[in-house]
């Protein structure tokens, strides 16, 4: 079953088609659109470690997914063997990329509905297991569409709007989290500016949002991230939206780096600073930002800028993939759910308690 999302201007981030997982490259646009059949879990693990398919949702979505394409060899095993062999799987995508939450949430609960199936043969596991995977895909459609209503009071006629990476269509299967609200605003007719942060090393806010919100029609300018505070000291930007790979329990939240300095310079100009994501990228195991484990990627994106070398041979190199905004510097978070305010503590554990926003 292929389900689209409302984004006609974007292809799709991936599809399940003909027991087949489709993924985007990201790491090819914008200059190349180009699809990829994945034919193995080691496919699936090696497309999420390398980025081909990022963003805290899509990566939970693809992760499911990836389980089933993981256990097409497995069908004809007994329902045991299948599941042993299954939470291998598991655990091997789980470790492609650490701080994203949504990986082993989508994970655990493929896990835990296969165990709770009354489906007796690897083959019946195996089509609980895509209906579930199915489900998730589904949802996160849903989930943005919802985001996007709640946070669309904050996008205001005039207003200039600042966004940090991708948070968009290309980071989820729907609307995306940060610019779900961007996006309903403007098919309202609401005139407004977006500025997106570049967002080194990889430029997935010059490659990735500016190239969604430029091909949907939306008023957007590129900036470098040096530039945000300037902008925001000429008076440019009324509101920062950005989205987030894990929400600690506290309200600390983690997300692409550089999202600190925003959020610093935004509490500086009295500049709101809102985090948009789904309640699966909540985590209240983690009682703070300081628990959650950060990504160290490969020295090679610093020093390395379009496959050429730009620093010197054999200098040291610090790559953090996120940073941690303490939750102090946050106005708020916008979910399906509605939008979590301080103090963030109670009530981010008040939102799983009930289902609703206080």
């Amino acid at each position: 079953m292929a389900l689209q999302p409302h984004k006609s201007h974007l292809p799709p981030t991936l599809e399940w088609r003909d027991e087949t997982l489709y993924l985007l490259d990201q790491t090819r646009l914008p200059l190349e659109c180009v699809i990829e059949a994945t034919d193995s879990v080691e496919a699936v693990w090696r497309a999420i470690h390398e980025l081909r398919v990022r963003g805290a949702p899509a990566i939970g979505v693809a992760a499911a997914y990836g389980l089933c394409v993981a256990m097409q060899p497995e069908r004809q095993a007994p329902r045991d063997a299948f599941l042993a062999r299954l939470e291998q799987h598991a655990a091997y995508l789980d470790s492609a990329r650490p701080t994203a939450v949504n990986l082993r949430w989508a994970l655990e609960r493929m896990l835990a509905h296969t165990r709770g199936t009354e489906a007796r043969t690897g083959a019946e596991v195996y089509e609980a297991l895509v209906a579930e995977a199915t489900r998730i895909h589904h949802e996160d459609i849903e989930l943005c569409a919802k985001i996007g209503e709640h946070g669309r009071s904050l996008i205001k006629a005039g207003s200039g709007v600042l966004t940090h990476c991708n948070a968009g269509a290309l980071a989820t299967t729907g609307i995306g989290t940060a610019t779900a609200p961007l996006y309903c605003a403007h098919r309202e007719g609401v005139p407004f500016r977006v500025y997106a942060d570049e967002t080194r090393p990889l430029l997935q806010g010059a490659r990735l949002t500016a190239y969604e919100l430029q091909q949907a029609g939306l008023d957007v300018t590129l900036i470098t991230d040096s530039m945000a505070p300037a902008l925001m000291a000429q008076g440019l930007i009324d509101l920062v939206i950005v989205g987030t790979d894990r929400v600690a329990a506290n309200g600390d939240v983690a997300n692409k780096i550089g999202t600190l300095g925003v959020a610093i310079a935004a509490k500086h100009f009295g500049i709101p600073f809102y985090v948009a994501c789904p309640s699966s990228t909540l985590d209240l195991r983690t009682a703070r930002g300081a628990d959650i484990v950060i990504e160290e990627r490969s020295a090679d994106e610093v020093a390395q800028f379009a496959g050429r070398r730009t620093a010197p041979e054999g200098i040291k190199v610090r790559n953090p993939a996120f940073d941690v905004t303490p939750h102090a510097l946050v106005t708020g978070i916008v979910t399906e759910l509605g939008i979590v305010r301080a103090p963030f503590e109670d009530n981010l554990a008040t939102l799983f308690a009930t289902g609703a926003a206080v």
